[in-house]
This record gives C-alpha cells, sequence and structure tokens, in this order.
C-alpha cells in the first residue's frame, strides 16, 4: 500500500464544481479531502470505485462509527451537522433496520405509482407556464418555475399546504448551505423538526389521505414508524422530493442554453427529451458530494487504505464525468452519447428511491417550458451565474432567462412626418412569436 495523497480542501462556496471534480479525480480514486470548519473526510471521485463501494458491507450510515464525532472533535455546531448526522431514518441505517424504514418509504414511489402521478404534474406544469406567460418576460425560472413544480408535487402528496411552500424552500435553502454559521444552522434543524414534528402530530391525531398519514399508518416486519422515526423521514422526503428536481431542472435549462446545438437536436425530435435529463443529471449532478457513509473498519482501495472511523463522502461532481467510465468526451454536454449509466442517483442499497419521480417531472416541465417558449434564452451571460454556494446541492441562486419578446412603443425622433401614426415606433424587444426580435417599422 502507499501512503494517501495530501489532503485536498473543498471549496466551501462552490464557485467551480467541474473544476473541482476534475482535480478531485486527477488525485485518486479516493482523496483525503478538508470540509468546512476543518473536518477531515475521504472523497470517492471514480466511477468504478463508486460503485464498488457503494455496495461494501464496510460502509455504514450509523455515525456511531465516525471517530472524530464520537471524540467530541466535531461539534454539534458545524454547519453540515444535519446533514452527517440526521436522525434517524431510512439514510442512517443499515441492514434489516435500513430494509425497515425503507420499504414504507419505497411503496409510494413504484415506478407504476409514479406514473399515475403524471396527469397531477403535468397540470402543476401548466398551471405554473400559464403564470409565465401572464408576467414579465424576463424571470427568475428557479423561482418561478423549477421550485414550485416540485414542491407543490411532493407537498401535494403529504397534504402540506401551499402556503407553507416559502418556508420550506427557506428552511432546506439553509439546511444545505456550507457557509460557517453555528448559530445559524442550529435554529435551521430546529425550524426543520418543529414544521415535521407538528406534521406528525397532526396527522396522528387527525389522519388524512396523504402520503404522511399513509405512511403513520403503514406497518412492516419489525413495527409502525415511531415519531421520530416519521419526522425524520418526512424531513428526508420533502428534502430529496424537491431539491434534486429542483437542480435538474435549472442544471439542464442552463446546459441547453448554453450548448445551442444540442437544445436544436431535441427540438428537431432527433433526441429525446429523456435523454437531456440523464446527460444532465451526469454532466452537473443536482447533488455535488452526498454526506456521509462511515468506514466500519479498514477498507482498501487501490493502494491506498481508508482507516476504519473515518468518514467517505461520494462525490458525484468528480465521478459524473470519469473519462475511464464516459469516454474521452467525458467533460462535453452531448445528449447523443452511447447510454451509460451513470451513478447520480446513487447506487446499492441506499439508492434514491424518489428518482422515477424526478425523472417524470423533469421528462414533464422540460419539454412544456420549450415549446411554451421557443424563444427561451438566457438573460445574463452563463458565466455570470451564481452558484447556490454549497458544497452538497449543485445548484445556482437564481437562473435569470427571458421567456418572450413583447413589442413596446417608443417615441419616434423629434419633427418626424406621418402624423399620429408616424408618432410611435414600434421596437421589438419582446414578442412571444418567432421572428419578431428586430423593427417592425413606423
Amino acid at each position: 500500500m502507499t501512503a494517501a495523497p495530501a489532503p485536498i480542501v473543498l471549496d466551501p462556496l462552490a464557485r467551480d464544481n467541474a473544476a473541482e471534480g476534475a482535480l478531485l479525480r486527477a488525485a485518486g480514486p479516493v482523496v483525503p479531502v478538508v470540509l468546512p470548519g476543518g473536518v477531515a473526510a475521504w472523497a470517492v471521485t471514480r466511477h468504478a470505485e463508486a460503485r464498488e463501494l457503494l455496495t461494501d458491507a464496510r460502509l455504514v450510515k450509523d455515525a456511531a462509527h465516525w471517530g472524530a464525532y464520537q471524540r467530541g472533535e466535531v461539534p454539534k455546531t458545524w454547519p453540515l451537522i444535519g446533514l452527517a448526522v440526521p436522525g434517524p431514518s431510512m439514510v442512517t441505517t443499515d441492514g434489516a433496520e435500513h430494509r425497515r424504514l425503507r420499504a414504507l418509504v419505497a411503496q409510494a414511489f413504484t415506478p407504476r405509482r409514479v406514473e399515475l402521478m403524471r396527469p397531477r404534474v403535468e397540470e402543476i406544469t401548466r398551471g405554473l407556464l400559464d403564470a409565465l406567460a401572464a408576467g414579465e418576460p424576463e424571470v427568475d425560472l428557479k423561482t418561478a418555475f423549477a421550485f414550485p413544480l416540485p414542491m407543490t408535487v411532493i407537498c401535494s402528496l403529504l397534504g402540506v399546504p401551499e402556503s407553507d411552500h416559502g418556508v420550506l424552500r427557506d428552511l432546506y435553502e439553509r439546511f444545505f448551505g456550507a457557509k460557517p454559521n453555528p448559530e445559524g444552522i442550529q435554529a435551521t434543524i430546529a425550524g426543520l423538526n418543529a414544521f415535521v414534528n407538528e406534521l406528525v402530530a397532526q396527522r396522528r391525531s387527525a389522519p388524512g389521505e396523504d402520503l404522511a398519514s399513509v405512511l403513520l399508518a403503514a406497518d412492516t416486519e419489525g413495527g409502525a414508524l415511531t415519531d421520530a422515526e416519521a419526522a425524520a423521514t418526512l424531513r428526508v422526503i420533502i428534502a430529496a422530493g424537491h431539491e434534486t428536481t429542483v437542480n435538474l431542472i435549472c442544471n439542464a435549462v442552463r446546459a441547453l442554453l448554453a450548448h445551442p446545438d444540442q437544445l436544436e437536436l431535441v427540438r428537431s425530435g432527433r433526441v429525446s427529451w429523456d435523454a437531456v435529463v440523464e446527460e444532465s443529471l451526469r454532466w452537473t449532478p443536482p447533488t455535488s458530494n452526498f454526506l456521509f457513509r462511515f468506514t466500519a473498519a479498514d477498507v482498501p482501495v487501490g493502494d491506498v487504505v481508508i482507516p476504519a472511523g473515518e468518514p467517505v463522502l461520494v462525490s458525484y461532481n468528480a465521478i459524473g464525468r470519469d473519462p475511464l467510465q464516459h469516454g474521452v468526451t467525458a467533460e462535453l454536454f452531448d445528449i447523443t452519447r452511447d447510454p451509460s449509466r451513470h451513478l447520480s442517483f446513487g447506487h446499492g442499497p441506499h439508492v434514491c428511491p424518489g428518482s422515477p419521480l424526478a425523472r417524470l417531472e423533469a421528462g414533464i416541465a422540460l419539454p412544456a417550458l420549450f415549446e411554451r417558449f421557443p424563444e427561451l434564452s438566457a438573460a445574463v451571460p452563463d458565466a455570470e451565474l451564481r452558484p447556490s454556494g454549497s458544497l452538497v446541492v449543485n445548484s445556482l441562486q437564481e437562473l435569470p432567462i427571458r421567456l418572450f419578446w413583447r413589442s413596446v412603443m417608443t417615441r419616434a425622433p423629434s419633427g418626424f412626418p406621418g402624423g399620429v401614426f408616424g408618432f410611435w415606433r414600434f421596437r421589438s424587444e419582446s414578442c412571444p412569436v418567432a421572428g419578431h426580435g428586430r423593427d417592425t417599422g413606423w
């Protein structure tokens, strides 16, 4: 065995995920890294090794195996503690306990059940597009479309009213952030816990037909959900049920607008929208780095050994563009590439159970958006888009786009002839009809 490479300090503001992913990948298949607050971990950076490790029984989800945390070296005020040690749910357990908790959730997200949601997703999509068409020509697509679509879908499933959607967005954006603010993260976690605890209490006392009520009433081998398990599970469902899809939609739109040749391929029908979804998942995965698994024993990976008691994160930034898996063009956004299974929804026992829903939502939202607004374009240069500043989610703070062109009148030059009909000049700044992006005469 050889010595591990020098630790790489990850950028807590995630200013260039692609560059950081390439740096990690070049350093080896597993690399020691330093997270915000000086927390040490290991990053898995290549596809083959990630696929193997995600099914390795020596990597577990129970933080009782995290040596530094158990020794008190990682404080409970660490900004990412809510993701590393999130509470008793299917994302923190293994074996029979994991299967019990996961079975309750997986029943709601089978491909058949998800397909039954299609009419509702289409209805919500149409309503959001109608609202966009009636509004201003320039809009933040994340706020006006990419966020409310999946949040409305998952909250409809859980019976959460629309009035709470903004509160949840604010809480989860702060939850996924990586900026060192110990007081802030504790308040955020407390806010999320209060929300899901109240939801559990409401459904216990007055169950309905929603998914939250079904989960609380369900019983599997090993017993029904306790209140603590139910609250943690609902927090995971809400987070995974909207955050992944928000980022998938934004990242796909951004990629298509930055690659007009690829956009033309899908608009012409030569390539499917499903291919756009899968390439977007690979090229700009919605999750940048997934925290954590812990080594219950020494784990050799190639010529390096990850010691027992270490936290291991999966760097989807690095893995998605691994040339050993995706070829020499792995750095390119190419919706025509041969199908090659990516790992952006995970792999093994903990693969994301909500991935069919995310694919359905993006597969409906993207073609509907570009069909409704054929002249859709970026409102700012791609280089000026601001990353969300999260080590965990691969997102933007906002995605400003121009939906359409609308004709506006400007006063003609002084003394211009033509009476009242020559007094105004119609300048086509925004018109929903293709080909009207020019002066239309006097």
